[in-house]
């Protein structure tokens, strides 16, 4: 009975765990048999695409569940969460100004350009947006558009809000359906990841020798993005909800931090986040909006990234930067960050619309994009465990913080009651 039960136990152990295990095999096997560890790469290939294709018709279908079955007079404190979202990101820009401006970062350019074209300007970048909002949902689905899918899945939502209880029980089960798939897919990531991380160090282009020569700039980005999660997260949550907020935060980087960092992927780890704020009993009516939004507009890895990269081309090129253009910067950035892509490398595209700002030509900013894919093995992952994570803490926050008005004011009506 009891090697019965081995193999259940492990599929329902810790995933963290899991994971962590499946990094260290992939590492053995690289260093062993470089040529057997680019044969398992495939298993982590698969992993991603799977992922990934769930990703767009997951957060379309839990946007539309969530505003469906809404019940009229739940509080869902969306605004002070979207105002967190916005703040946290911007604030994340200014400490990436000030690392690049403490620690300076140098790049050697690659000669050979990325065939990809960028967005020119902020204001064809807000275009973009708002042509993502009103995209064909099928091309969205198809394509990712998240932007897209989030602005239908919104209008779905608020239609059947006066549908029949029979439809709105339908599509919660259809969200239902869609979770567990995603759930199931994810329980895969320890071989997902063995066959990511084999692949990965045993290719010397893509492994960590293809990056030892940009260590400090990894430092500078790796540096402000902990400072975002260890510090500026917790300042904010303390402000909020009045308590000491390292729990929340050491939680938060454990339990949907980890994952995001293998997965490379925001959206893709919706399922995390979700069971994560249900663990935490935060209030459902709320992170099942939030959680989804936030893999959107809640983008402070990604803001670290834009800026930090911009800055080190501008200090290669011996561009002066006064205060103000930082600030500018900084506002760029963090409208860049909120249109970036919920998927791996998301962030990188948008450089050239900061480098812009400082008169770099296209040819180079784009030298800059390409810096970015080769210490992408790190700076993506880390991006995004910090933009995963930050969700979590900001809306552990405000639901914390509520439910300590609600238990105030509960307080006062009974003395109230007691007094009369």
């Amino acid at each position: 009975m009891s090697h019965t039960n081995k193999p259940l136990r492990f599929i329902r152990g810790s995933l963290v765990t899991q994971i962590l295990i499946g990094l260290v095999a992939g590492i053995i096997l690289s260093l062993i048999s470089p040529s057997a560890a680019q044969a398992v790469g495939l298993l982590g290939n698969l992993f991603v695409s799977a992922l990934k294709s769930v990703a767009p018709i997951l957060v379309f279908i839990l946007v539309a569940s969530s505003i469906a079955n809404h019940k009229q007079g739940q509080k869902t404190n969306m605004k002070p969460i979207i105002i967190l979202y916005l703040i946290g990101t911007f604030c994340a820009a200014l400490i990436a100004v000030i690392g690049s401006f403490l620690f300076p970062s140098t790049l050697l350019l690659a000669t050979n350009e990325a065939s990809i074209a960028p967005p020119g300007s902020v204001v064809e970048v807000l275009h973009a947006v708002l042509y993502k909002m009103v995209d064909n949902p099928i091309r969205a689905l198809m394509e990712a558009n998240y932007i897209g899918l989030l602005v239908w899945g919104i209008a779905l939502g608020v239609a059947l809000r006066h549908a029949s209880e029979s439809t709105k029980t339908v599509v919660s089960d259809l969200s239902y359906g869609i979770t567990f798939i995603v759930r199931l897919v994810i329980r895969f990531a320890p071989v997902g990841i063995f066959g990511l991380v084999a692949a990965t160090m045993s290719d010397p282009n893509a492994g960590f020798s293809a990056f030892r020569g940009y260590a400090h700039l990894l430092t500078v980005l790796i540096g402000c993005m902990a400072l975002v999660a260890l510090v500026l997260n917790p300042l904010i949550a303390y402000l909020v909800m009045r308590e000491n907020p390292y729990p929340l935060v050491f939680a938060s980087l454990r339990d949907s931090g980890i994952p995001a960092f293998f997965t490379r992927s925001s959206a893709a780890n919706i399922p995390v986040n979700m069971a994560l704020c249900k663990r935490l009993k935060l209030k459902e009516e709320t992170y099942s909006v939030a959680v989804p939004l936030g893999t959107a507009i809640n983008m402070a890895g990604a803001a670290v990234t834009i800026t930090v990269l911009t800055l080190a081309a501008v200090h290669t090129l011996g561009i002066a930067v006064d205060i103000p253009t930082a600030l500018l910067l900084s506002v760029i950035a963090s409208v860049c960050a909120c249109g970036a892509s919920g998927v791996a490398g998301g962030s990188l595209l948008l450089i050239p619309v900061a480098c812009s700002m400082f008169g770099i030509p296209n040819e180079i900013a784009m030298q800059v994009v390409a810096v970015g894919f080769i210490i992408g093995v790190l700076q993506d992952s880390v991006e995004t465990a910090i933009n995963s994570s930050t969700d979590v803490v900001f809306i552990g926050a405000v639901c914390k913080a509520e439910e300590k008005k609600e238990a105030l004011l509960e307080t006062s009506d009974k003395a109230v009651a007691e007094e009369s």
